[in-house]
């Protein structure tokens, strides 16, 4: 893959492969993606023998799997090897919203879709709306859930105790910063968001040119991973049917009110990130602190390469101190279709892929995925990496303690991309042209209630 793909959510990617990047694919909204999938397997609940899915193990299987990911026939290896019975053709049908679009029109058409697909953690409401993913209960999904990370896991888990997906990757989010030029300033290490703000002051005014950080209005990702660490509960789904949506209530208001001022007062960037732009800026050291999630250690060390041993990693600063916390920005999983023809073979694969150690394992070393099972995130290999474009520091022990204090309540919309849209065209815009980010809030809670009474939700104001 050359070259950054874009996300119309993420606008960054999710994770991180050699040279490249990964696109977290954005969501869909519930108009367009018609029909659910159609599918043949049962929906019950009802566990699947073992001795039953011992045999479909070993019966002559082709699947087919949907993904972005590089190189991933490397993990696709080891199912095979461990089930040879089973082959398993993996696809890459576009990296972020084409890939979504293939399967929104195979699942409308009910033919044409894979076995397993990629999805990310933001999108899984939009497929479960329509009754497109199997429930993996019954092929033995639940004896896993001890083996990921608490939130993760509440990620991947419906609100009748359904399993839809098994984690593979995560971006718990931190902040990344120069420590030279903290140092250079007299600025200690911000604990707070007062003591961010305070140091955005004091950096800027003591050199027009750098900014602590950047925010900017095609950012809505990053704005929902600190909604997320604010303690905020922006999407409240209750069956099919009921949704209340809350991103202008008080804790909204807080963080739009502590944007928007820094964004008015001048004192922290606003450009568009990911671009080339925002590349050179990175490297000439415009910007003293990236706030990321989990696979930016590894992109950052890609894509500024001239800032090399200048950086260091820290929690976010927080709104509580004596409770810390954060949010996510990233993260995928592997789903299976509903309409599959072996949905027994499916499960087990999408399972094995994420929870084998070795499999696990791959993925952070090969494609560089931070990752979301706990064995992985404990191993003393995995957390003693101590990079020089670090300066020597244990990033990944610093990721794994954050991972820790992501909260498993946080919910997403089934039309994420209607809400993306909507954020970057009023809040987004608001950072932008730096006044009225607070108003700016409203209009989005208008935007999203007036959609989502059209798409037949009862909706019901935070």
């Amino acid at each position: 893959m050359s070259g950054p793909i874009l996300n119309p959510f993420l606008n960054s990617p999710s994770s991180l492969g050699r040279r490249s990047f990964l696109v977290a694919a954005g969501a869909l909204s519930l108009a367009a993606c018609g029909g659910g999938g159609g599918g043949t397997s049962s929906s019950s609940s009802a566990p699947v023998a073992q001795a039953d899915i011992d045999k479909a193990m070993k019966a002559p299987t082709q699947l087919t799997f949907w993904t972005w990911v590089p190189n991933i026939d490397k993990e696709v290896a080891l199912f095979e090897k461990k089930y040879p019975a089973v082959k398993v053709k993996v696809v890459n049908a576009g990296q972020g919203t084409p890939q979504y679009t293939k399967l929104r029109t195979a699942l409308k058409a009910n033919s044409g879709a894979p076995d397993m697909v990629q999805i990310e953690f933001q999108a899984i409401p939009t497929f479960t709306i329509t009754d497109s993913l199997l429930d993996l209960r019954p092929y033995g999904a639940s004896a896993l859930k001890s083996t990921f990370v608490d939130w993760t896991w509440a990620q991947v888990s419906g609100s009748d105790g359904e399993i839809w997906a098994i984690p593979q990757d995560t971006g718990p989010m931190g902040m990344l910063y120069r420590k030279d030029i903290f140092d250079q300033h007299g600025i200690q290490v911000p604990t707070t968001w007062d003591e961010f703000a305070d140091a955005a002051r004091k950096l800027h005014k003591a050199d027009p040119d750098v900014y602590l950080t950047n925010l900017a209005a095609n950012q809505v990702a990053a704005w929902h991973g600190l909604l997320w660490q604010a303690g905020a509960k922006p999407y409240l789904t209750s069956g099919k049917s009921d949704i209340t949506v809350s991103v202008d209530d008080a804790v909204s208001r807080k963080l739009g009110a502590y944007w928007g001022t820094l964004a008015e007062d001048g004192v922290i960037g606003v450009e568009p990130d990911f671009t080339d732009a925002w590349y050179a800026a990175l490297n000439k050291g415009r910007y003293a602190t990236w706030l990321t999630g989990a696979w930016g250690p590894a992109f950052l060390s890609g894509s500024a390469k001239a800032t090399s041993g200048k950086w260091r990693a820290a929690p976010l600063p927080q709104w509580d101190a004596a409770k810390p916390s954060s949010g996510n920005w990233g993260g995928s999983t592997t789903a299976v279709i509903r309409s599959t023809k072996n949905p027994i073979q499916a499960a087990v694969f999408a399972q094995f892929l994420n929870s084998d150690p070795t499999s696990a394992r791959m993925f952070a070393t090969e494609q560089f995925f931070f990752p979301a099972t706990k064995p992985l995130l404990a191993e003393a290999g995995f957390l003693a990496g101590a990079p020089a474009f670090y300066g020597g520091q244990k990033v990944n022990q610093v990721f794994a303690d954050i991972s820790a204090q992501v909260d498993p309540a946080f919910q997403w919309p089934p039309f994420l991309d209607r809400v993306a849209t909507d954020w970057t065209e009023t809040v987004g815009k608001s950072l932008a042209d730096k006044t009225g980010t607070v108003r700016a809030l409203g209009s989005w809670q208008s935007r999203i209630t007036t959609f989502a009474k059209s798409q037949g939700f009862t909706v019901k104001g935070g």
